[in-house]
This record gives structure tokens, sequence and C-alpha cells, in this order.
């Protein structure tokens, strides 16, 4: 797939991983649609072509396509982490992290699906699904549904469309980590290096370009997946 002249929607694509997809697109020659929250100057600065939604909102979701136009390439980057444990993780709080992170990809697929004969999506997974990590137990339950849903829109929405995914590392700091938190805490790495943001994005257009992969999950984390949540 050339991405010349193809609209793109980024979710979450003012910021982190989802902004270096972003100027990776736009530097193709992809017009791109950054959806965003509450980073509007950002979203702004990058491409004239933005929408404002909540997530969060089943609303908003089910009207964004309504915004966004013809889209010939659906990126779903946007999540939400928090680390709640098991009895921190209320109904309330895990259901919240199930919408943005399951529920509203899920939606954003099916109105892809339903105004375009062709085309690719990318979801953004993390490493942890394949891990069982206690630490944040809402967001490895979306994130292992994502994964499956992957998988599942692959095969449904095969020949026309192809659904793929990366699953990053540890590649960012939290807003609120340090960097030097976040170097101690990333964990053991089999190949002894941070996997870089644009690492990132190469695998996500390497999926995105090959027009036979389809229902496939990259992992850009070092192989930290290969051992579990021994890191």
């Amino acid at each position: 797939m050339n991405f010349k002249g193809k609209r793109v929607l980024v979710t979450g694509g003012a910021q982190r991983i989802g902004r270096a997809f972003t100027e990776s697109f736009l530097a193709a020659g992809a017009q791109v649609v950054v959806h965003y929250h509450r980073s509007r100057s950002e979203a702004e600065a990058l491409s004239p072509y933005t929408l404002c939604a909540d997530l969060a909102d089943s609303y908003e979701v089910g009207h964004l396509f309504d915004q966004a136009g013809p889209i010939d390439i659906l990126v779903n980057n946007a999540s939400l982490f928090t680390r709640d444990r098991l009895p921190d993780a209320t109904a309330e709080r895990t259901a919240l992290e199930l919408q943005v992170n399951l529920l509203a990809p899920l939606d954003l697929i099916r109105q892809f699906a339903a105004q375009t004969k062709s085309g690719a999506v990318l979801n953004l997974l993390d490493r942890r699904i394949k891990a069982h990590d206690t630490s944040c137990v809402p967001y490895t339950l979306s994130k292992v549904a994502l994964a499956e849903l992957t998988r599942l829109a692959a095969l449904e929405l095969a020949p026309q469309i192809r659904v793929n995914g990366v699953a990053p590392g540890p590649i960012l700091p939290a807003p609120e980590t340090s960097e030097v938190d976040f170097h101690e805490r990333k964990g053991s790495i089999p190949m002894e290096r941070i996997p870089a943001v644009q690492e990132v994005v190469n695998a996500g257009f390497f999926l995105l370009k090959n027009p036979s992969i389809t229902g496939q999950i990259i992992y850009v984390d070092g192989g930290q997946h290969m051992l579990g949540n021994g890191v």
C-alpha cells in the first residue's frame, strides 16, 4: 500500500506514539485526520484535519466517522492506562478502561468497514498481552481482548480490509514518571535496549504496506514478551 494521497485516521494522534504515526504518515504524503480529546493545539499544529471526541463516551465514538469522512486507514492508537490491581479494579473503573481501549476501537472498526470497500486497520496493543501483569488488571484485560478482536476482525473483514496489530514494550515513560524511574522500572529486556518510538511506527507501516498480511501482531519490545510477567 502506497500512503501517498490516502486518508488516515489516527486516534490519539497528537501525542506520544500517536504523534509519531501522524508525522510519519504526513511525511509519506498521506492526509491525516488527527483525533484528540484534550490536545487540541498539538493536533491542529500537525494537521488541518482534526476532530475531538471522548472515547469514553459511546455516543461520541458512534458519531466519530460522521466528522472524519472517508478513511482509507484506521489506526486505533488512543488508550487509557491505570495501575489498578485486583482490589482496586471495580466494575466502574474496569468498564471505563474497556470502553476506551476495546469498545471504542470495536465501534470504529465497524464504522470504518461500513464506509470503505477496501483498506487497513492497525491496532496498538501492548507486550502485556503475553504476560499476567497483576499491576494493571483492567488495562491488561482490555488489551488482551483487543488482540483477539484484531484476529476476529481480520477474518470477518477479509478480503476487503486487513487488520493487524503492533504490541510495544517499554517505549516512553508515562507523563508523571521521570526518566530515571522509567529506566529503573522498565524490567528485563533480552535485547538490552529500549525500543525507539520510530521502530513501533516502522513495524506498523510494514503491516499496513504488505497486502498479504492480516491478523498478525508484531511485538516491538526487544523480546520482553517472551519473559511473561517475570520482568
